[in-house]
């Protein structure tokens, strides 16, 4: 099945930066040698329980500490199977706990920009869900929130992080700039109960999984200087339900980027250079292999907050993506 909150990560050219410019900070906190990051966790998503929960908990540098949702059966089963110890009766709660030291946010898009802020402005960091905002204007509130207070804040591009990803993008990088590059990412999706089918709660094809196919084209060609876009909507909710674009790039490359929830399970990244054409299948999802990109992720951020250092994806590469999304917005509506 879909990943339902599945998640990005960056390299050169934006995606995956991992500077943060705001520059590099001094550990915040109590850290001794050996602890590990107490992480809490805002809502009972299906991303949270099937892939981000089992990483923190496998993690070198992470325990769960406390969960809150607004279905508390859900937490509860959601603590029982991975061994959460509280299950708090709120959000504020979970913001409250001393021993919350990071958040993890798996809400609905539309929520995002609230509680990541609540977060930090509680003093703690923060690893939110793709997309980080519901547009480049939230994305950049949040930024600012989190140099205020001092606290990171990730946005949890978790294919970023994969080995196989990686490897793919540093030997493109290292031969040449791709002539053109092509991604797409769709699955079906029927459920209108689903927020992704709703507006208001910052659905659409192009938020859920248009933010990957952006994101590795950004990865591998930089910033777009054009953007010409169309969009399928729902007829009922208007929500764009597939969106096609073609991207050109002040390096010369250009983009052919494809997102869907009326496809059949797809998704591919596929490199034209001069030298070949290079293609990765399931960039984005890659749940049956040895090393697993969320725990990856988790532990790249929990050494971020002990040690001081950059995210590896940077608040200026989300910012940009959301950009990118933003204009890709336009375009389609046009």
């Amino acid at each position: 099945g879909h990943p339902a909150g599945s998640q990005a990560h960056g390299g050169r050219h934006g995606v995956g930066d991992a500077v943060d410019r705001a520059g590099r900070r001094a550990p915040r906190g109590r850290h001794i040698a050996g602890d590990r990051l107490g992480w809490g966790v805002l809502g009972a998503a299906w991303i949270a329980g099937r892939a981000v929960l089992p990483a923190i908990a496998a993690s070198r540098n992470g325990r769960l500490v406390s969960i809150a949702s607004r279905d508390p059966e859900r937490a509860r089963e959601m603590a029982s199977r991975h061994a959460i110890p509280s299950v708090a009766r709120d959000y504020d709660d979970v913001l409250a706990d001393p021993a919350v030291e990071a958040l993890y946010i798996p809400l609905v898009n539309s929520l995002h920009k609230e509680w990541t802020e609540r977060s930090l402005a509680a003093g703690k960091h923060v690893l939110c869900e793709k997309p980080l905002g519901m547009n480049a204007n939230e994305a950049a509130m949040m930024a600012d929130a989190s140099r205020r207070s001092g606290r990171l804040l990730m946005e949890a591009f978790m294919y970023r992080f994969h080995p196989r990803m990686r490897t793919f993008v540093e030997g493109l990088h290292a031969d040449e700039r791709p002539l053109h590059v092509q991604a797409s990412f769709g699955f079906p999706l029927s459920d209108p109960s689903n927020y992704r089918l709703q507006p208001a709660l910052g659905g659409g094809a192009l938020l859920d999984v248009g933010c990957y196919t952006v994101s590795v084209a950004r990865w591998l060609l930089g910033e777009p200087d054009t953007v010409l876009a169309r969009a399928r909507f729902d007829q009922k909710t208007g929500v764009d339900m597939s969106v096609s674009s073609l991207l050109h790039f002040s390096g010369g490359g250009t983009a052919s980027l494809w997102c869907s929830f009326e496809s059949a399970e797809e998704q591919g990244v596929t490199a034209v250079t001069t030298k070949g054409t290079y293609a990765l299948e399931r960039p984005f999802t890659a749940w049956q292999d040895p090393h697993d990109p969320y725990q990856l992720m988790v532990e790249s951020f929990a050494d971020s907050v002990q040690n001081g250092t950059d995210c590896e994806v940077s608040l200026d590469e989300s910012i940009a993506n959301m950009r990118a999304l933003d204009r890709i917005r336009e375009a389609m509506r046009a």
